[in-house]
């Protein structure tokens, strides 16, 4: 599908199963075999390849729930959770993509005419933006950050230490999250930045993970900002993150179901054709029963995310923390679960190099710690419920 195919199609439901797939076209052509996955990704260390995310961008699918006047594709959220749930499934290493997304939809909400301009217009080409919010003491509380800007005649010099930056080393540009007035209470006096990755003063160190180096340790060092750099309100920005959490936790969410549901059929391919005692382990009931209890699991997370995305395109300024929260919650426990029940019914051979089970564990079993844990999830949902 090119650029000009595209327009409002997404809008009905016939658009967006011609576009799904289209994308399972892209997905089977660019990296349908392991050893496809394999060059990409350096043998599975890498989590982002830039060749194939400007590939996605020429399609014009990055910027498919960006207006068309700034780059994107004039569709919504549910588009976006379309796109990273096939992609996911299909193993494709654009780890980035979510969160430049995430960038791209901040700077659309609060950023200035340029800001929107070059931030999502850079997201739609394919290009990376990552974001820099935890810190080592600030990690499920945000709001205790220390990373500060201090105001001065040209602008801001920022200096402090941002941890756990996924795709920092090849983004475009960093988002980033700083104190700006240390006398504020707790979550207030806090300021979003666009930030070059190249400006002088940032030193990115890459994190060694299960996963491989896909994040990173981001320090700054007197690094000098224009006035223009803020993004949206100054000392607002607690608020502006808030607002873009629905958002947020869609793209997480679509990102593993597409995860889960790749496990889950991996492990249903192995118990089909693997035998035992003669015949397929997959027709003994203790195997067979685990397996209708995920499926059954994994369509109830498909109806909840998708369910959710539909609802936020009807009106994107609704908060809705409980839902939202809801699925993050339950597309990353149920990541987790099916990537650890494929390695258990694939025995010794979902611990091998030879299957992809290993790298699903790899993978889906973070899940439920980054971009808030499934215990911060809870409560939120529960506080939803006035307890």
């Amino acid at each position: 599908m090119e650029r000009g195919e595209r327009v409002s199609s997404f809008i009905d439901e016939s658009g967006r199963q011609a576009f799904t797939r289209a994308v399972r076209d892209f997905v089977a052509r660019e990296c349908g075999t392991r050893e496809q996955r394999d060059a990409l990704t350096d043998g599975g260390r890498t989590a982002h390849n830039l060749e194939i995310s400007r590939k996605l961008g020429a399609a014009g699918w990055c910027g498919v729930a960006f207006p068309e006047e700034y780059g994107g594709g004039g569709g919504g959220v549910a588009d976006a959770c379309v796109l990273l749930e096939e992609l996911a499934y299909g193993q494709v290493p654009v780890f980035g993509l979510g969160i430049s997304m995430i960038v791209g939809r901040t700077a659309l909400r609060f950023g200035t005419e340029r800001q929107r301009r070059e931030i999502v217009g850079s997201v739609s080409r394919g290009e990376v933006s990552a974001v820099a919010m935890s810190e080592p003491e600030a990690g499920s509380d945000v709001g205790s950050l220390r990373c500060a800007a201090q105001r001065t005649p040209d602008g801001f010099v920022v200096n402090g230490q941002k941890t756990w930056i996924s795709c920092a080393p090849y983004a475009e540009r960093i988002l980033l999250v700083c104190r700006t007035d240390p006398t504020a209470r707790k979550h207030a006096g806090i300021t979003m930045f666009e930030v070059p990755r190249d400006t002088p003063g940032i030193d990115i160190r890459p994190i060694d993970t299960l996963g491989g180096r896909e994040v990173n340790d981001v320090f700054l060092t007197d690094v000098r900002l224009p006035h223009d750099s803020v993004v949206g309100v100054e000392n607002q920005g607690w608020q502006q993150l808030t607002a873009g959490l629905n958002f947020e936790r869609l793209v997480c969410a679509a990102t593993f179901l597409g995860n889960a549901r790749r496990a889950f059929d991996d492990t249903l391919d192995y118990v089909r054709h693997r035998e035992q005692f003669g015949r397929p382990v997959g027709s003994f009931q203790a195997l067979k029963h685990r397996l209708a209890d995920l499926a059954t699991e994994l369509e109830c997370t498909s109806l909840l995310v998708h369910d959710v995305a539909r609802r936020v395109d009807e009106d994107p300024d609704r908060q809705l923390p409980r839902a939202a929260s809801m699925t993050k919650l339950k597309a990353t426990e149920i990541a987790k679960q099916a990537a650890l029940e494929g390695m258990q019914m694939m025995g010794a051979a979902g611990y091998t190099l030879a299957y992809d089970m290993e790298r699903h564990l790899r993978q889906n079993v973070v899940a439920t710690v980054f971009a808030g844990t499934s215990e911060i999830q809870r409560e939120i949902i529960g506080s939803s419920y006035g307890l």
